[in-house]
C-alpha cells in the first residue's frame, strides 16, 4: 500500500518517472480543466464578496456567514496553479513549507466551509423556534463564532501541516515530493478522523436540523392561524439556499473521502495506474467544481443579489441621465464652445438688430 496515495489533491503519489503519451493528454486536459475552474471560480467567488459586502449594512448574519464560504473558496481555489505546475513537470518546486501549507489547504478550507453551513442551519433553526432569543444575539457573539469557525478548522488541519515533508527519489534525475512522515496506522486513524468531522458529524447535524425544521412548518401549515397562500416565506428561501449549498458540497467532496478511504484501507479493486489516475483526477476535479457552483448558489438564490442589480442599473440611469442635461445644456448655452447652428444664427439676427437701433436712432 503506498502511503502517499491518500495526500490531498494527490499531489504525492504522482508518477514522475512517467512520460508516456496517455498520460500527457489526461494530464493535459486535466491541468486545463482546472484552469478554466480557477478563471471561474476566482471571479465568480470574488464577486460575491464584492455584492455580499454592499449588503451588510442592510442584512445581518447570513450574509457575513457567506463572505467566509465565499473566502474559503477563494482560498482553496488559489492552490490550482500549483497543482497544475506539479502535474505537468513532474517535480515539486515550491519547498517544505509549500508542502506543508499548499498540501493542507484543502483540509483547512472544507473544515471552515462545512462548518459555517452548520452553524447557519442552527441559526436558521434558532430564528424559526426560538426568534427572539436569535434577536438577542450580538455582533460580537457572531465574530466571535466565525474566528472560532476558522481557528477549530486550522487545529484539524495542523497535524497535516506538521507530518507532510519534502523528499527526493534517487534516479536519472532528482525528483522532489511531498510525503506524510507518520505511520500507516496513523495516518489512516487521522484521515478518518477527518472524514468524521468534515462529512459524517456535519452531515448529522445538518439532518437533525432540517428534519425539525420540515416538521415545524408542516405543522404550522396544518393549522389555520398560521395558514397562508401558496408561496414559499422568505424562511424557506433561505432554507432553499442553505439545503442547496450543503447538498452541492456532499454531492463534490463525498467521492472524493470514498476514493480516499477505499485506498487507504487498502479495499480497492485491482485497477491499472492509467485508471487510479483518471479517477484521481476526476475526483479532485470534483472538489474544484464545487467552488465554482457555490457563486451562483450564493448570489442567484439570494434576495440582495437582485436588489444589487437594480441598484447598479438605477445608479447606470441616473449617470447617463445626468450626463445628456448636462450635454443639452451646454448646447443650448450662448457661452458653450459647440453651439448648435440655429442659436448661432438667433446671435447674429439679435446683433444685427442692436447695430441697426444704433445707426438709425429715432
Amino acid at each position: 500500500m503506498d502511503t502517499n496515495s491518500c495526500c490531498p489533491e494527490n499531489l504525492s503519489h504522482v508518477d514522475l518517472n512517467s512520460t508516456s503519451t496517455n498520460e500527457l493528454i489526461i494530464t493535459s486536459t486535466f491541468g486545463t480543466i482546472l484552469s478554466l475552474m480557477y478563471v471561474a471560480g476566482v471571479s465568480g467567488n470574488a464577486y460575491t464578496l464584492v455584492v455580499m459586502y454592499s449588503s451588510m449594512k442592510s442584512v445581518a448574519n447570513m450574509y457575513r456567514s457567506i463572505m467566509n464560504l465565499a473566502l474559503a473558496d477563494l482560498l482553496y481555489l488559489s492552490s490550482i496553479p500549483f497543482i497544475v505546475c506539479t502535474y505537468f513537470v513532474k517535480d515539486w518546486y515550491f519547498g517544505d513549507v509549500g508542502c506543508r501549507i499548499l498540501l493542507s489547504l484543502d483540509l483547512f478550507t472544507m473544515h471552515a466551509s462545512i462548518f459555517t453551513l452548520t452553524v447557519m442551519c442552527t441559526e436558521r433553526y434558532m430564528a424559526v423556534t426560538k426568534p427572539l432569543a436569535s434577536l438577542r444575539k450580538s455582533t460580537y457573539y457572531r465574530k466571535s463564532t466565525a474566528l472560532g469557525i476558522w481557528s477549530l478548522s486550522l487545529v484539524l488541519t495542523l497535524p497535516m501541516m506538521m507530518m507532510m515533508t519534502l523528499t527526493e527519489t534517487k534516479g536519472k534525475q532528482v525528483k522532489r515530493m511531498c510525503a506524510p512522515t507518520w505511520s500507516l496506522d496513523a495516518y489512516r486513524i487521522y484521515l478518518t478522523v477527518l472524514f468524521s468531522t468534515s462529512i459524517m458529524a456535519p452531515g448529522l447535524i445538518i439532518g437533525f436540523l432540517y428534519t425539525r425544521l420540515a416538521t415545524t412548518y408542516l405543522e404550522s401549515q396544518r393549522n389555520p392561524i398560521y395558514s397562508k397562500e401558496n408561496k414559499k416565506s422568505p424562511k424557506q428561501k433561505v432554507l432553499f439556499m442553505i439545503f442547496s449549498i450543503v447538498l452541492v458540497f456532499w454531492a463534490c467532496f463525498l467521492p472524493f473521502w470514498i476514493w480516499q478511504l477505499i485506498r487507504l484501507y487498502d479495499m480497492s479493486p485491482q485497477l491499472s495506474s492509467q485508471t487510479q489516475t483518471c479517477i484521481n483526477y476526476l475526483v479532485t476535479c470534483l472538489t474544484y467544481s464545487n467552488s465554482c457552483i457555490n457563486p451562483f448558489l450564493y448570489t442567484l438564490l439570494t434576495k440582495n443579489y437582485s436588489e444589487y442589480l437594480m441598484n447598479r442599473k438605477k445608479k447606470f440611469y441616473r449617470f447617463t441621465s445626468n450626463y445628456k442635461a448636462k450635454r443639452s445644456s451646454l448646447q443650448c448655452s450662448p457661452w458653450g464652445r459647440s453651439l448648435s447652428s440655429s442659436t448661432h444664427c438667433d446671435c447674429i439676427m439679435a446683433e444685427s438688430i442692436v447695430m441697426a437701433g444704433v445707426r438709425d436712432p429715432k
